[in-house]
């Protein structure tokens, strides 16, 4: 592993305390809301702060261990930091900015400058080399952090929110040229963000924080599939049921689900994908076992499709498309019926 930890320490409004681990070459996302405690894992990972108590190993170096003493400063840690709004020396040129960090190892300057330039060239920003960060767009600036984050080859890659700073069109592009060049770095990578887009795209395994708590850890479709939280639900846009399952029944409040298998008994999450929904006038007919009817509370296009939030017991969204929404003449406060079959529920301990 190029990086285990366990970091514990106060904050404001809560307790930080988790354990969290990285091997070569991974890409681990750590996501949840504001205020979870995300960037205060970061900072102690780089040194930036100490925990109250806790270790951090990065690639067989003890960095830190309250018990032991033992707390490097960032300068001794191979650590790279990407900060979410880049922190560039705006007095320095963009080649400069890259190169600062051999150069603050002690690398001669000329020796600074060519690996500077190689990664300059390795993310296509060569000929912004003489520009100062003030000349530069968010794309740009984005790549010349990450380069100068990565030229001095750390065991450990920190990301903080690194598209949090770029406008909607510039996301996707560079979100595909950070994806690229992830795949290539050499140690371990932790990535703070609270947009779940990045999660599943750029990490290999998601770490869910809330309140400073570790909720859940999986691959990004184990954790979009099966949410064990409502944040997460609410974040991949999955209904999120929880109840008491007994003899293929799983009872949810006032209401009762079908979910077909007999094996399945005692407290479980019931996940319902909105697209697994179907939107009716009138109760329907068919092979649907379950059937629920409901107000529409809001219409919200999301994307080529619609997202129906529907007020029913339980209350649950769907997802339809816009043809949908004038065949059906859907609208706020019209009555419906939603319909989903067991065989497209996806049932879990809770």
């Amino acid at each position: 592993m190029s990086l285990a930890a366990r970091i514990a320490m106060e904050r404001p409004d809560f307790t930080v305390d988790i354990t969290l681990d990285a091997a070569d070459g991974e890409v681990v996302g750590l996501l949840g809301p504001n205020g979870s405690g995300k960037s205060t894992t970061l900072r102690c990972l780089a040194g930036l702060e100490s925990p109250r108590s806790g270790n951090i190993i990065i690639s067989g170096t003890v960095v830190e261990d309250s018990s032991g003493g033992i707390d490097l400063a960032p300068a001794q840690r191979s650590v790279g930091y990407v900060f979410q709004d880049y922190l560039l020396f705006p007095h320095l040129t963009v080649l400069d900015n890259v190169a600062f960090g051999p150069r603050a190892r002690g690398v001669a300057k000329r020796d600074a400058e060519a690996a500077a330039q190689t990664w300059l060239e390795r993310f296509e920003i060569a000929d912004l080399a003489d520009r100062k960060p003030g000349q530069l767009s968010g794309g740009q600036a984005q790549r010349v952090a990450l380069a100068r984050a990565l030229v001095t080859d750390p065991d450990l890659l920190l990301l903080d929110e690194p598209l949090a700073a770029l406008d909607a069109g510039t996301r996707a592009s560079v979100r595909s040229v950070l994806r690229r060049h992830l795949s290539g770095v050499r140690g371990a990578v932790v990535l703070v963000t609270h947009d779940p887009l990045d999660a599943m795209v750029l990490a290999d395994r998601v770490v869910v924080l809330e309140q400073g708590q570790v909720v859940q850890v999986g691959t990004p479709a184990d954790v979009a599939r099966r949410p064990a939280s409502t944040y997460v639900a609410q974040l991949v846009g999955v209904n999120l049921l929880r109840g008491e399952a007994q003899d293929g029944l799983v009872s949810v409040g006032d209401a009762v689900v079908a979910v077909g298998d007999r094996r399945i008994a005692g407290p479980v999450i019931v996940a319902i994908r909105p697209e697994a929904i179907s939107v009716h006038h009138q109760r329907p007919e068919g092979s649907a076992r379950n059937t629920w009817p409901g107000r529409i509370t809001s219409l919200e296009a999301r994307g080529d499709l619609v997202r129906v939030e529907v007020d029913s017991v339980p209350p649950l969204a769907a997802i339809v498309t816009p043809g949908a929404v004038a065949e059906l003449a859907l609208h706020e406060g019209a009555e419906v019926w939603l319909s989903v079959k067991a065989v497209d529920l996806d049932v879990y301990p809770a």
